[in-house]
């Protein structure tokens, strides 16, 4: 696992997870479909016309390899993520 891409990713969530839709919007597109997927918003992929297949295939191995990491690391973080729109 490379702990840099690790760390990038992770800054990214977290900054979404902190911001919502404004802090994501200001993202790469790499970046947004990266994120909406670690933050299971699949309504933010929709609103860059992706689906969840397109967004699996533009994140690519690497950072698909580290999605659930960060994943499980931001909901600990924000354990209260998924009950807030965003």
């Amino acid at each position: 696992m490379n702990i840099y891409e690790l760390n990038h990713l992770l800054t990214k969530a977290r900054d979404a997870a902190r911001g919502g839709r404004d802090a994501w919007a200001v993202q790469s597109t790499g970046e947004k479909v990266a994120v909406a997927l670690v933050l299971n918003r699949a309504d933010w992929l929709k609103s860059m016309d992706y689906t969840l297949a397109e967004a699996i295939d533009r994140t690519g191995a690497e950072w698909l390899s580290i999605l659930p990491t960060v994943a499980r690391k931001i909901r600990d973080e924000f354990p209260d993520l998924n009950k807030q729109d965003g």
